[in-house]
Order: C-alpha cells, then sequence, then structure tokens
C-alpha cells in the first residue's frame, strides 16, 4: 500500500536527534494514525560510506515515516536517498535547517542556506534515484541574511529541482554565537515572512515549523493556510496533548482520542521484544515520561520509570510505574 506522506504532513512530529528514534516513533503512533512521523537525522556519509544500514530500521507499522538525511554531496545523498527508498520510506527529507557545530564541520544543515544551488542540485540527484517525494527542511536564514531576500529565492531555486514539499523553520540560525539550543528559541519566529511565500509560490506545499506547541495552534496555522505544520519539542514533551486529538482535529477522523493508560499498556510487547533482543526498557521508555504530563499520576509515573531505568529494570518497569501513577491518582 502506497503511503500519502503528503497527506500526512498536515500534521508531523519533527526529525529529533537522540529522540525521534524507531521507539520513540512506535509510541507516538499508537497516540496518532495519521500524523506524518521522522527519523533522526541520519548522515548520508554514515550509510554510503560507513554502511551503517541498521541506521535505516523502522517497522511498518510506523508508517507513515520520513527519512531525514543530512548531507552535501549530491552523488552521496542520492544513493544514500535510494538506500532509504529501498526500506521503503514514505520520503525523503534533506536537512538545511539543524545549526550545530557538528553538522556544520560537515558542511550541512542550515549552512546550505547559503548555498542554494548545492541544495537544488542534491535535490534533483535525489530525485532521480528514488520515486518516492524528495522535501526539504530549512530555515528563514542564517547569520546576517536578509531573511526577505534569502528565503524566496531559496525556495524558488529548490521548487527549479523538482521539490515541491518544504518545511520551514521561521527562524534565523544564528551559526556563530548561539548554541543548537539557544537556535531553537532566541531568533525571532517570523511567521508572516513564511506566510508571505504561500502567495508568492502557490504551487509549494510549505509546513510551518517552530513555536507551535499546542494543537490550537496548529489549527490556526492551517486555517491561515499552511499546508502543514510541523511540531517538535511539545510532541515529545507532551506527546498525549499533541497527538492523541490530532487526528479529529487536524484530518478529520471520527474517532476518539485514545487512553493513555491503554496507550501505556500497548507498548509492553514492544518493550518486552526489545528487551528479548538484548536491549534495556529505559532505551523505549525514555521516550514515554511526558505520556501524564499534566495530568494526575505524572510525577509518580516519571518518577518510577526514572528509578527502575537507574536499576536496569525489565519490561516491568511499565507496570510498576502504571501502578504508581494510578495510586497517586487516586490519592489525589
Amino acid at each position: 500500500m502506497k503511503i500519502n506522506a503528503k497527506y500526512a504532513s498536515r500534521l508531523a512530529v519533527a526529525p529529533m536527534m537522540d529522540w525521534t528514534d524507531r521507539h520513540c516513533r512506535a509510541f507516538h503512533r499508537l497516540l496518532s494514525r495519521e500524523a506524518l512521523l521522522y527519523t533522526e537525522m541520519v548522515t548520508a556519509p554514515a550509510l554510503v560510506r560507513g554502511r551503517a544500514l541498521h541506521l535505516l530500521d523502522f517497522a511498518p507499522e510506523e508508517q507513515p515515516v520520513a527519512l531525514q538525511l543530512g548531507g552535501s554531496d549530491p552523488k552521496e545523498l542520492a544513493e544514500a536517498a535510494r538506500l532509504g527508498a529501498e526500506r521503503g520510506y514514505s520520503e525523503i527529507n534533506v536537512n538545511v535547517g539543524c545549526p550545530s557545530d557538528r553538522v556544520q564541520s560537515g558542511t550541512f544543515g542550515a549552512v546550505l542556506m547559503k548555498s542554494p544551488d548545492l541544495v537544488a542540485r542534491a535535490v534533483e540527484a535525489m530525485r532521480r534515484a528514488v520515486d518516492v517525494p524528495v522535501t526539504v527542511k530549512c530555515r528563514i536564514g542564517v547569520d546576517d541574511q536578509d531573511p526577505a531576500e534569502v528565503l524566496p529565492a531559496f525556495l524558488a531555486r529548490v521548487r527549479e529541482a523538482g521539490c515541491t514539499r518544504v518545511t520551514v523553520h521561521a527562524r534565523k540560525a544564528w551559526l556563530q554565537g548561539l548554541s543548537p539550543k539557544e537556535n531553537r528559541d532566541v531568533p525571532p519566529l517570523d511567521y508572516d515572512l513564511v506566510a508571505a511565500m504561500l502567495a508568492e509560490f502557490p504551487d509549494l506545499h510549505l509546513s510551518l515549523n517552530g513555536g507551535i506547541d499546542t494543537l490550537d495552534a496548529a489549527v490556526a496555522a492551517l486555517e491561515r493556510g499552511f499546508h502543514g505544520v510541523m511540531i517538535g519539542r511539545a510532541a515529545y514533551q507532551r506527546p498525549w496533548d499533541i497527538l492523541a486529538g490530532a487526528d479529529a482535529r487536524i484530518f478529520g477522523r471520527d474517532t476518539p482520542p485514545p487512553d493513555p493508560v491503554e496507550v501505556a499498556e500497548a507498548m509492553r510487547p514492544h518493550i518486552a521484544a526489545h528487551v528479548a533482543e538484548g536491549g534495556k526498557a529505559h532505551q523505549v521508555t525514555r521516550h514515554m515520561m511526558g505520556l501524564f504530563a499534566g495530568r494526575p499520576g505524572a510525577r509518580a509515573w516519571r518518577r518510577t520509570l526514572s528509578e527502575a531505568a537507574a536499576s536496569g529494570a525489565g519490561a516491568e518497569i511499565l507496570d510498576a510505574a502504571l501502578v504508581a501513577a494510578s495510586q497517586e491518582r487516586a490519592a489525589a
């Protein structure tokens, strides 16, 4: 069955290093059947030169899921895209937004906002290599660039290369002077500039990213005309708040939000299988810490998962945390 990633991108969970691994995606998929999920950024050199193909592992149940690639060599990116498409990813995304020092040293990520022709050549090469959508995630500019000039020029160039979907993080990235963490918050958001691109590029599918931390804000962005919304940290830290109601509110599905306790229990087979393969339960449950965020039982849930992780507990960690959360709710 062909997966419609374009439709799913009405609400996407952003690719986040150390967070959106396969365990996180398995958990998020239980909360929303429709939202588009992304891998962590995988570098093209790791796949092509290092043959670290295990980085492409995912389960069919995660679909729709997109692979985000980092790199700057068009030929290498095309080969990495081919490897990802062969594994069954519904979309291949090029990272033109990450501001970390490690990414800069590899001449990819946000620094590529300075090289739109190189990005365009990469998109062209990747499109020739795969038959799934090739998309771009970018910033509105970097350093002293003028976003009002840089963003439309960048979008025009990648559109010419055949890219039809772009996610724009509506902040500049300061490659010198700000840490990656500060680059997520300090540069001001400019939603109006990104919104202006909707009229300037009516044939582009544009998703908005940056500072969107509620479903209400996501709905407002869609009502403003954006074709999609991408949410990062809020979806990870408050997953039930963001994802449990998404299928109904964003995708119009007539489905009630899943019960968080049932979601937790549904993760038991995944945890057990991971432990049976030699993994640790905490490698899964660390992504579930925020399941009860803002609700009675949240503190006991987090505390129990953390304590059990420190002790190296197995799959029973989930049962203990659910009991502790239930007792805290009963005492409230």
